[in-house]
């Protein structure tokens, strides 16, 4: 019995869409379905982000990226994701949730939450940016509480406290702070992160140093409450008036998914799933990883400029 698909791909993020143009490059019968919008990840960055990367390292299917500078801004890295997928007129799915993928004699039956498909192969590429890791202390649940943070503007003239020293948290900070805010920042360690990007890093130093920013090293929060914080520092027990928290604690991929699909994952911490390097096929014959999810909980050593050869090492395997 042949399946509907030669293979379907779970995830409509930059990786997910590359896939999408090899196979149908290679003339493969295929559907990306995605839970979320188009390049849901990065539609959730801040409005205003920057990205590390060069334009050039972001380009898939030998599109050019064209940016106004060197480095591209989320609205244009949105931009040229759609332009790719209308000028390959990609088949997509967006805002539908892949529920369970089962093994059949034909291949593989994909649920999901508006319908079913067979498919002969499977790609996850599906990122990692939908489960932040949580604070987990009293009050994280209150509406004054979030995991993403979006545009400044929402914060003028409020107390925020953004917790984290990444590039999201200095981002965060540091916009929100441009924006009337009073803002402190909660620092689990010594200093501001390496890898925030090099440009902006003297920035949330020297705002930090001349007091225009609070910042709190080597501390935690221990309880949230509506008007107010609880913060453990190295002198003691810290309470501030508080109107909103932004988190930006990371974030992790859903590995539970492809625990359910029986693709073993590495014993130590960083849970790495097992795929064949040169073809990137997972123990379970026919389910590719493509992206970030390869890493497992090593969520830092790949990004879409060192993921985009996934593509091509996955579908020359299928043929």
């Amino acid at each position: 019995m042949k399946a509907a698909l030669d293979v379907i791909i779970i995830g409509a993020g930059p990786i997910g869409l590359s896939c999408a143009l090899e196979a149908k490059k290679k003339g493969l019968n295929y559907l990306i379905i995605e839970k979320g919008t188009l390049v849901n990840s990065l539609y959730n960055y801040p409005v205003n982000m920057t990205f590390f990367s060069t334009s050039e390292k972001l380009e898939i299917g030998g599109v050019p990226f064209v940016s106004n500078n060197i480095k591209p801004t989320r609205n244009e890295s949105l931009e040229y994701y759609r332009r790719v997928t209308i000028a390959a007129n990609l088949n997509l799915h967006l805002f539908e949730e892949v529920t369970s993928v089962t093994r059949k004699n034909y291949g593989f039956e994909v649920m999901t939450s508006k319908k079913n498909y067979s498919a002969d192969n499977v790609i996850i590429a599906s990122g990692f940016y939908d489960l932040p890791y949580l604070l987990n202390v009293p009050g994280e649940q209150l509406p004054k509480v979030t995991h993403y943070y979006k545009d400044p503007h929402f914060y003028a003239f409020q107390k925020v406290l953004v917790v984290g020293a990444s590039n999201s948290a200095v981002d965060a900070a540091l916009e929100t702070y441009r924006k009337g805010a009073e803002v402190t920042m909660v620092i689990r360690n010594k200093e501001v992160g390496e890898r925030v990007k090099y440009w902006v890093r003297p920035d949330i130093i020297n705002r930090i140093e001349e007091g225009s920013i609070k910042a709190y090293y080597n501390a935690t929060i221990t309880a949230i409450r509506d008007n107010e914080v609880d913060i453990n520092t190295p002198q003691g027990l810290v309470t501030i008036p508080n109107d909103w928290v932004i988190a930006m604690t990371g974030y992790q991929p859903d590995l539970s998914f492809l625990e359910k699909l029986g693709i073993q994952l590495s014993e130590d911490e960083t849970r790495k799933p097992f795929y064949n390097n040169d073809t990137h096929e997972t123990n379970v014959r026919g389910i590719y990883l493509a992206g970030v999810i390869c890493g497992g909980m090593d969520t830092h050593s790949l990004f879409i400029e060192n993921s985009r050869e996934h593509a091509v090492k996955i579908i020359e395997n299928m043929l």
